[in-house]
């Protein structure tokens, strides 16, 4: 009797004895023998898989064992998936803690002083990584500060408690929420070091003589009826900020007990470059073009360039003239 050894698709069951003759030698095993000796011979015959059989096999090694490469596979990749997790949420808080230390910031706006550029609720993200080159801010520009003294509430701030506090104080200390103990404020650079700036009720504000066409301010507000000021020099490394709502801003013309109203700028964190959130807010903070009229430096400010420029090449010259004098010292003289 002739017994096929087969995959156990089970799709030639029932074949008859010209099934089996039609078999090549390496797909079935002859065996002369019937009785129990047939099925002992079948059941110890090697499983061999036929030709479009979708059923894997598993291979054998020398030693008899098997292995299962797919099913291994996978939980390998698990087990190191599961062990890297923990690695890549560490680096992602550390790069998120870089970024917010040294390049961006977001802050939320809580207040109404600077309408319409930005509303309540708003998030702004603020460049941080200019001032460590040592960027001064720019007329114009929308910049967050700490607050230089008696500008914010003395009383308490309120720290948040329980779960969601714990939650704050971790997003707070990687830059995704704005901190709940820090006293930053958010204004408009007016004027720089240097600058003469004023304004007379019922007329514009003035730099240097020079008039601002202040199309950025609240519908409605004057430039500063409410409290008109000036003239005040800007003493070099201060600048003088105000609200873009004229009419509901707490800024540099109502604290001129400290420091006249000057902000160092040393306490500014960063200019506000974006209106990040919410999306249908979103839009870029730029220079108004009345900042980018001619004549409006004055002409300390046009100086400075230039004297820096001078000091820097001061010791440039200095430092080459030695060297050369070190060159020739070093220069065996020949005897002519």
């Amino acid at each position: 009797m002739a017994v096929g050894a087969r995959s156990g698709s089970g799709e030639n069951e029932g074949e008859g004895e010209s099934g089996t003759e039609n078999r090549s030698p390496e797909a079935s095993t002859t065996v002369s023998a019937s009785g129990p000796e047939a099925h002992s011979a079948a059941r110890d015959a090697p499983p061999t898989a036929e030709r479009g059989s979708d059923i894997s096999v598993s291979t054998g090694a020398e030693d008899g064992t098997t292995s299962d490469h797919t099913s291994g596979a996978q939980g390998r990749q698990q087990r190191s998936f599961f062990k890297e997790l923990p690695i890549l949420v560490g680096i992602a808080l550390i790069l998120a803690l870089l970024i917010k230390t040294f390049l961006v910031q977001a802050f939320s706006i809580p207040s109404n002083s600077m309408q319409n550029t930005l509303q309540v609720g708003d998030r702004v993200l603020v460049d941080k990584l200019t001032p460590w080159f040592g960027s001064e801010p720019e007329r114009g520009e929308v910049v967050v500060f700490h607050d230089p003294g008696g500008w914010l509430n003395e009383a308490p701030v309120p720290q948040p408690s329980g779960v969601g506090g714990a939650i704050q104080t971790v997003l707070s200390a990687i830059g995704l929420m704005p901190s709940a103990d820090e006293q930053d404020l958010i204004k408009r650079v007016i004027a720089v070091g240097g600058d003469r700036v004023e304004c007379k009720r019922g007329g514009p504000v003035e730099i240097n003589g020079k008039a601002l066409e202040e199309s950025y301010l609240f519908p409605g507000n004057t430039p500063c009826d409410d409290k008109p000021f000036g003239p005040v020099e800007v003493p070099v490394g201060k600048m003088w900020v105000m609200g873009d709502h004229r009419q509901d801003s707490l800024d540099s013309r109502f604290h001129r007990s400290v420091d006249n109203g000057m902000i160092p700028t040393d306490r500014v964190v960063g200019r506000a470059i974006v209106v990040a959130w919410p999306i249908t807010h979103w839009s870029p903070l730029p220079v108004p073009d009345t900042f980018d009229q001619k004549g409006l430096a004055s002409k300390v400010a046009e100086g400075v360039p230039a004297a820096a420029g001078l000091a820097g090449a001061v010791p440039l010259v200095l430092w080459r003239r030695r060297r050369r004098a070190a060159r020739a010292a070093a220069e065996p003289s020949v005897n002519g």
